[in-house]
């Protein structure tokens, strides 16, 4: 039997495929990776391709892990040769070999964004603007997104003319910059939009390995921006063999500067394209596959196909309404208690929320109830202070040109030496053009730089010197080992010994088994690879396999599967978002769609959609709507309380589901709006009743169209004149009765 008859027949068709541009539009759980694997293995077995010639490009370090070694395992001999690699690992590999043609140092650093803040700090301050009108994080974000659309200092300065804070920010942006190519630093954007350059400026450079890569497949083509485009076009642009391979009903990172337009118009970039649709779906049920299907139809901007599956029909999404979102949260601790009291398996459930402030509730009251918990988006492991240090030290002993390393550790943990000092050594550094550390092995010529402190200074020096003998000569986890030694990091923590102090240790020893698991599958140990493999790790890639409930943002659960799938805060303004819904356009509206659709299509075996009456958030109580999402899906697919009949509108929905026991009771569409204000009285009444006009402090006069008695509240709905029709609360919405 055939290793290639287990793939169904879009999938064989895509395997065998191989010659010129191929788009697969691959939906969610349609086996993508399997896809590739196998093409790999018909391209070298099959078509005798040299395993060198083959490229694969992932996004994440977990998803290239999870490659590689299907690859392995599939290929065997040879597999190694193949380049499984995520974007920005590829370029870092591609620019160690050459980037020296750029006038960079082939040991270049990589600055995380910590590193980044602090450059861009020291720039303005040396330019003496306003922080607070060019803070670090506005700063960093219009860089970066330059970068992103590949925008040299000189491109951004000319698209700044007559545009005075967008010239100021021109000047950060080259002065930046020149302080990275000084301490012989890259940052994230850098590393994709060197590469380009470089391929750019020295074509034979690019023709070395549009020669070694004569096939290309590219992952999550929907998530590349306009850099990554460029990248892939031009190693594609020889041989043409490129198949890219997304979904463009997944693209939910165009805050990133990812451009969906990337996978829509590949046929116009890359004419005479064969396009094959995956479109069955081998993780969720059909009922689960329906609610996505049914929401992300109503998207325009897309191409179509509609997900099925074999794995039957399975339970019905369960929709449930809560009084706010502390009883929302504790309705799903409920349920999670009530399904996990069997196999105790907590790493079968996820919650998945718009934002990361959704989660704090969350915390709260799985605490309460005794359930494990993981909140992904705290402090990852490799921004913790203690391992930044260390790994400063380390960053500097390969590269004596970090400055922002140099400034991290030269007086951690203490040794003397001040501010001041620091002050003027940088002083002295940027009038004669050179980095920090080579100032500091110049002390002796600052005047103003005191002997006790320029000997500390010696002294710090001369222990680097000491390091980096240790870094040419031995293993990452040798220098690990001389650092925590001669610099007494671990010493001073233990003397202070408190907790904290206590969990610092213990993240500095779980360091030290990172080292060594680093060395024990690396073929040799190399200070250069370890520091590019820590800068590239992700949150996600580093995410744990704890028996847990996980916690954590949709966009930070793309890619990952779960068998039950909690979706909170379905509500108008909180998913979508605001300021979606109140300022933007019809392109950001399908993003949120989509973000649904991602959500969605991550449950495996039971879904759950969650609603709350009233949420807090930002120290404000808000009533909202039910989302416009909920309303999209046809009802026969929810799972509602007994009460309401299949024909019943969603947005008139006021109930839970069976699980659980915070029901709020629906009106009585048979009762008047006299009687149910009698039944149910808010404190001061409505000054207003259908009919009446009436003054919103933000959308102006509309007019009363019906008002609903609901627990302790009205929902108020108003055609407001320039507005159109609105749904609220009445005590949220103030409405004032406007006397003719």
């Amino acid at each position: 039997m055939s290793i290639y008859d287990s793939l169904n027949p879009r999938q064989k068709e895509a395997v065998f495929c191989t010659d010129g541009p191929l788009l697969l539009l691959a939906g969610a759980g349609s086996g993508k990776t399997r896809v590739l694997i196998h093409r790999i293995a018909y391209l070298i077995e099959e078509k005798k391709v040299n395993p060198w010639n083959i490229f694969a490009i992932t996004f994440t370090n977990k998803a290239a892990g999870e490659m590689r070694e299907r690859v392995d395992n599939m290929i065997g001999y040879g597999a190694d040769k193949i380049w499984v690699s995520t974007f920005h690992s590829a370029c870092v590999r591609i620019l160690r070999r050459d980037i020296d043609k750029l006038g960079y140092n082939k040991n270049f650093s990589i600055y995380d964004t910590d590193d980044q803040k602090r450059t861009i700090r020291d720039v303005v301050k040396s330019l003496m603007y306003d922080k607070k009108m060019f803070t670090e994080k506005a700063c960093m974000n219009t860089i970066s997104t330059a970068k992103e659309q590949y925008m040299s200092v000189a491109d951004f300065k000319e698209d700044a003319k007559g545009n005075f804070r967008l010239e100021k920010m021109a000047t950060i942006y080259e002065k930046y910059q020149k302080q990275l190519e000084t301490s012989n630093a890259l940052d994230f954007d850098d590393i994709l939009y060197k590469t380009v350059e470089l391929f750019e400026h020295h074509p034979e450079v690019l023709e070395y390995w549009q020669e070694r890569f004569k096939y290309i497949m590219v992952d999550e083509y929907q998530d590349t921006n306009a850099v990554q485009f460029l990248f892939v076009k031009k190693l594609a642009s020889k041989y043409k063999n490129i198949c890219v391979v997304g979904d463009d009903d997944q693209s939910i990172y165009k805050f990133r500067g990812a451009d969906i337009r990337n996978i829509l118009d590949f046929n116009s970039y890359f004419p005479d394209a064969t396009i094959i649709k995956l479109e069955q779906n081998y993780r969720s049920t059909s009922n689960i596959l329906n609610v996505a299907n049914s929401v992300i139809r109503n998207n325009s901007g897309r191409m179509d196909k509609t997900l099925f599956t074999e794995n039957g029909e399975g339970e019905k999404t369960a929709f449930s309404c809560y009084e706010d979102n502390y009883k929302e949260a504790e309705g799903i601790a409920k349920i999670i208690k009530k399904l996990s009291a069997d196999t105790s398996n907590y790493s079968d459930f996820a919650v998945l929320n718009r934002t990361n402030a959704q989660s704090r509730v969350f915390e709260e009251k799985f605490m309460e109830y005794d359930i494990p918990y993981k909140i992904v988006g705290g402090v990852s492991f490799y921004a913790r202070m203690e391992i930044r240090d260390i790994i400063a030290y380390m960053k500097l002993v390969h590269n004596i040109c970090d400055d922002q390393a140099m400034k991290r550790i030269i007086n951690v943990p203490r040794r003397g030496i001040g501010l001041t000092t620091i002050d003027k050594l940088n002083s002295y550094a940027i009038e004669n053009g050179i980095c920090l550390y080579d100032a500091a092995c110049s002390v002796g010529k600052i005047s103003d730089i005191k002997k006790a402190a320029a000997s500390k200074i010696l002294s710090f020096v001369q222990m680097i010197e000491s390091f980096r003998d240790i870094a040419e000569s031995g293993k990452v986890s040798e220098l690990y080992a001389k650092i925590l030694e001669e610099t007494g990091y671990v010493e001073n923590l233990t003397i202070e010994g408190t907790d904290e102090a206590k969990d610092r240790i213990r993240n500095i020893e779980e360091l030290n088994s990172k080292i060594v698991n680093y060395e024990e599958n690396a073929s040799e140990s190399n200070l250069d690879e370890f520091l590019s493999e820590v800068a590239l790790i992700s949150e996600v890639d580093s995410l744990s396999s704890d028996n847990a409930v996980t916690v954590m943002t949709i966009h930070s659960a793309k890619g990952l599967e779960f068998e039950n799938v909690f979706l909170s805060g379905l509500e108008e303004g909180v998913f979508p978002s605001y300021i979606v819904t109140e300022y933007g356009d019809d392109e950001e509206i399908e993003e949120e769609r989509r973000l649904f659709y991602v959500a969605a299509t991550r449950a495996k075996k039971r879904l759950f959609i969650s609603v709350a009456k009233k949420r807090a958030i930002n120290g404000m109580t808000q009533y909202n709507d039910i989302s416009r999402f909920v309303k999209e899906i046809d009802s026969d697919l929810l799972d509602l309380a007994p009460s309401f009949s299949k024909t019943s509108n969603i947005s008139q929905i006021r109930s839970v589901n069976s699980y659980s026991s915070t029901a709020i009771k629906p009106a009585n569409p048979m009762m008047t709006y006299k009687e149910a204000k009698e039944e149910n009285p808010l404190e001061e009444g409505l000054s207003y009743k259908e009919g009446d006009r009436v003054r919103h402090i933000k959308f102006g006069l509309g007019t009363v169209k019906s008002i609903t008695p609901v627990e302790n509240d009205y929902e108020v709905v108003v055609d407001y004149d320039k507005h159109g029709v609105r749904r609220s609360y009445a005590s949220f919405a103030k409405l004032k009765l406007e006397m003719l």
